[in-house]
């Protein structure tokens, strides 16, 4: 089969001639794990120059290769290599087992044109099947023939090998390679994996190439798993294979299961807590909202047709003054009509230009502006843009005007749904994060403890020292919650106020909740002034306007068990540990602990109903 290889390759001077004569290259297999079955699944075929040469990583080899303009040839070269080592390392007579070799696509298209239908035969021959070999396609270049490319891929899913596309996401690889390729396995590039559980941009980025890979019906591998938090998370993201150093490193031989270290980890019923990213200004916020659709002047309008049009519009709150297509200022209809009802303004500018009369700086923004452009108009000093409203375009065109009503609307609406994300005063996670992580733990049939923590007296210690104290305490408990829960494992969240939410799998967790309301009640003391500190608390008016003694601000946490497979929902979860949030207030100690149901409330309606 080698003597197929071009003859540069099998009788040059060339580094890559004498090395493949001297029969010096050799191939080492590194294992990919099934995430969810926790066992080994395939190996990737590596090559290997002399140790303790400059050649010994496939990188230099393949760098070499290019130099001496094999490339193509030498990719070959490996792969009739890794299926003759791979081979090698099973007893005669046995089925090797799944082998990933990488290929380019230019490579690709020089195998099929070579072996064309008799592709599974030479597979055949190197002591495996067809079915059990997957092709990794690699760009080291870009595609020189598409058309070329589609017929061998088309070859190669009717000789029975697999496709899988390597390294998505590095900048080589392509959407357009994907969707040519139609490939079984999508590798997902190292950068997006490694630390996944610290960046929750990259999480982002995960959970959009899943989209992806359901589309295409693709399945994923996470290349560059090296530690047990990125394991952890994507287990728990249920990307199903992966591949990295943390479930075995490359060997001479097969691996029979992973390392124990993964092993562990994949058997760890805990379930990740995931970066949180909070909701990012929205682009393209004015593409939902009505714009008013004023008629357009032009400089030359004169002040007259200007009121004409005013008269015409009696909605109309401005018009804008545009030349050619863009807009160069504002008219605003209150300040116009007021200036033209006076004495004798017809009779010297009703024939003038309009522009004297208007706004030569209006606010301008564009079609896909973001929520903190409009938050400018908001906040600036000059309040006249608020009044005038704003003319949006379109790469520069003019499309209509907002008005500060909208613009108050949208920015209000928007500011609230981020908070639903994440809470603005603290930055951990809001409402929609909480939901989520809850039902993923009910999904995952894991036992939990979800706590409700609340401040007690916080209003009177809030109207008391003013919402500037009152917002200090209230990230005093966010610091605090965070410290004294495991990051790994506990998850903490904001719902709004002085209310949050934590979710422990911790087992310690009684003994967490019994320190964060005895640290919380010494701290919480220094934002009281020193006379409360003496007399224990302050005098202030309660809901119904009688002033009357409140002790110190404290925390109280509602804790509420829940039992795998108890519930499905996690609105039930959140309910439950509102009601034992009340019962904590009454306790001496701070903390109620409610039992949850069991499993078999789920069919057993007498049951839930006493849960």
């Amino acid at each position: 089969m080698l003597t197929l290889l071009s003859p540069a390759l099998r009788h040059g001077t060339g580094v890559l001639a004498r090395l493949v004569r001297a029969g010096a290259l050799h191939c080492v297999f590194q294992p990919l794990g099934d995430l969810r079955a926790g066992g080994v699944y395939a190996h990737e075929a590596l090559i290997r120059g002399p140790r303790d040469t400059a050649w010994h990583t496939p990188i230099a080899l393949l760098e070499q290769a290019q130099r001496e303009h094999v490339l193509a040839d030498f990719e070959l070269f490996c792969i009739f290599t890794a299926l003759r080592d791979w081979a090698a390392t099973h007893p005669p007579g046995t089925a090797p087992g799944r082998l990933f070799v990488n290929i380019s696509a230019d490579a690709l298209v020089l195998g099929v044109s070579i072996f064309g239908a008799k592709l599974a035969q030479a597979v055949r021959s190197m002591g495996s099947k067809a079915r059990m070999l997957v092709l990794e396609v690699t760009e080291h270049e870009r595609v020189t023939d598409m058309a070329m490319l589609r017929a061998a891929v088309k070859t190669v899913h009717a000789c029975g090998i697999r496709l899988a596309l390597d390294d998505f996401g590095d900048g080589r690889s392509s959407l357009r390679l994907w969707s040519e390729v139609k490939p079984d396995f999508v590798k997902i590039d190292k950068h997006f994996i490694h630390a996944i559980s610290a960046h929750p941009e990259k999480l982002q980025m995960l959970q959009a190439i899943k989209g992806i890979a359901e589309m295409f019906g693709t399945q994923l591998i996470a290349e560059g798993i090296e530690t047990r938090e990125d394991l952890h998370a994507l287990r728990d993201l249920d990307i199903p294979f992966g591949q990295g150093w943390l479930l075995g490193r490359p060997a001479q031989a097969p691996r029979a299961r992973l390392d124990d270290e993964a092993l562990a980890v994949l058997k760890d019923r805990h379930v990740a807590v995931l970066p949180h990213l909070g909701q990012t200004a929205r682009p393209g916020i004015l593409r939902s909202l009505p714009l008013v659709q004023a008629p357009a002047v032009s400089p030359d309008t004169s002040n007259d047709a200007v009121a004409a049009l005013f008269h015409a519009h009696p909605t109309l709150h401005a018009l804008p003054v545009v030349e050619g297509t863009r807009p160069i200022a504002l008219v605003n209809r209150l300040q116009f009509m007021n200036r033209y009802a006076t004495l004798y303004f017809r009779e010297v500018h009703g024939r003038k230009s309009c522009l004297a009369f208007a706004n030569p700086s209006p606010r301008v923004v564009e079609l896909d502006c973001d929520v903190e452009q409009l938050m400018g108009i908001l906040t600036a000093q000059d309040q006249r843009y608020l009044n005038d409203g704003y003319i949006v375009t379109d790469n520069g065109r003019y499309l209509g005007l907002g008005t500060g009503a909208q613009l108050v609307r949208a920015v209000t609406e928007t500011r609230i749904e981020a908070a639903r994300h994440a809470n603005p005063l603290t930055f951990l996670p809001g409402n929609i994060p909480i939901s989520l992580h809850i039902q993923r733990l009910l999904d995952n049939g894991t036992e939990f403890t979800a706590c409700y923590a609340d401040l007690n007296h916080f209003k009177p210690f809030n109207d008391y020292y003013g919402y500037w104290r009152g917002d200090q305490m209230i990230r005093l408990l966010a610091r605090l919650a965070t410290a004294h829960c495991d990051p790994r494992h506990d998850f903490v969240g904001h719902v709004g106020g002085d209310d949050f939410v934590l979710l422990f799998q911790s087992g310690d967790w009684l003994q967490r909740c019994e320190n964060l309301v005895a640290e919380f009640a010494r701290e919480a003391l220094l934002l009281f002034d020193e006379a409360a500190r003496q007399a224990g608390g302050i005098y202030a008016e309660d809901r119904d306007g009688v002033r009357r003694f409140f002790p110190c601000t404290t925390l109280s946490i509602g804790v509420v068990r829940i039992a795998p497979g108890a519930l499905r929902r996690a609105e039930d979860v959140a309910n439950l540990a509102a009601m034992s949030k009340h019962d904590a207030k009454l306790a001496a100690s701070g903390i109620a602990v409610r039992a949850g149901p069991t499993a078999a409330a789920q069919t057993d309606p007498e049951l839930a109903r006493a849960a």
